[in-house]
């Protein structure tokens, strides 16, 4: 009976009853809540101080900004939601936009270029997910280790060299826009709500928060642990591919040295909105968040001309931050 329930819920065993069962709900809504607060404080004080910040074209351009980040950070949520952590969606990334530029310019078609790079992308996050699952290898160390050879993978690809793509008609993917909005912020906006429906309404996003709260209790409960972290780390790595092919046609070329840290401001986000590293807790309107407060403080620095290598400081105390953020949550709700 226990086992039935857990499965069609996707979380826990048992639903508390009464007051109890609404704890969990209003903490994460406080805890969105607070966040989203903080995010409004922030934009207001960069448009009363900052010259420009508010203007429309620069909004378009912090929007275009955070494609990269925001479009990753809804597969890394899923990802850290399982209590798993994706180190090679950088790597995947240029390796995709590598594999999309050759394949286009030896063949002259832009929709096999594209396949070839979204297939490639898919493929390492299948068997990322596949030595995790069924290894029992640490996420941290094994996809560390692919982030090391799928860039060497993405270096042999290209020859040690940026690609350069002979077919105009690849770069429309870049620079189609609709509305005024490019390609790559509408497959953005296509991912925050596609996986936001995935994570809160679908039994497979019960399950990826069941499986990152106890994973030996979803096992009992008779979800499939093993596949359901082949299925997460591939879609990672489908939408790293859909990333990598974009930021490529933006480029005009594959390049194997792009998108080097990506990973980092990415998991960063997700942090900075709520995502615990322990799993089991994540919502999609706090990555949403998350990657506006990165791009936002990203945005202010590049219109006050701050030097690259503070930039690096800041980042590097942002992450250091949501992780601390992560611990005091988690302390929390160890005591509640």
């Amino acid at each position: 009976m226990t086992s039935n329930k857990l499965t069609q819920e996707g979380a826990e065993p048992t639903r508390p009853a009464g007051r109890q069962g609404l704890i969990k709900p209003l903490r994460t809504l406080l805890d969105t809540s607070g966040l989203i607060a903080v995010f409004m404080l922030l934009f207001i004080a960069l448009a009363v101080f900052i010259p420009d910040f508010l203007t429309g074209r620069n909004m378009v351009g912090l929007l275009l900004s955070i494609t990269l980040i925001g479009s990753l950070a809804t597969t890394m949520m899923l990802v850290l939601a399982l209590g798993e952590v994706d180190l090679s969606v950088a790597s995947i990334v240029a390796f995709a936009g590598v594999v999309a530029a050759v394949v286009t310019s030896s063949t002259g078609s832009v929709f096999i270029g594209v396949i070839g790079g979204v297939v490639a992308g898919g493929a390492v996050g299948a068997f990322n997910g596949f030595v995790i699952a069924r290894f029992g290898i640490n996420s941290l160390i094994a996809t560390l280790a692919a982030m090391e050879f799928v860039r060497g993978l993405a270096y042999i690809t290209s020859g040690g060299d940026a690609v350069m793509i002979t077919v105009p008609g690849f770069f429309d993917l870049g620079s189609a826009s609709f509305l005024g909005l490019t390609l790559p912020v509408w497959t953005m906006l296509a991912c925050f709500v596609i996986f936001g429906v995935v994570l809160n309404m679908t039994a497979f996003g019960r399950n990826v928060l069941a499986t990152g709260g106890n994973s030996e209790a979803a096992s009992l409960a008779g979800v499939n642990v093993r596949r359901l972290k082949i299925i997460v780390f591939g879609l990672q790595g489908v939408v790293a591919g859909v990333v990598g092919v974009l930021l490529a046609s933006r480029m005009g070329l594959g390049d194997p040295n792009t998108s080097m840290g990506l990973e980092l401001a990415v998991i960063s986000a997700c942090v900075l909105g709520g995502v615990a590293l322990s799993g089991g807790v994540a919502t999609i309107t706090g990555v949403v968040v998350g990657v506006l407060i990165m791009g936002c403080v990203q945005n202010a620095m590049g219109l006050l001309n701050v030097p690259t290598f503070y930039q690096y400081l800041v980042r590097g105390a942002i992450l250091l931050l949501a992780v601390m953020f992560d611990r005091w949550k988690q302390t929390r709700r160890q005591r509640a």
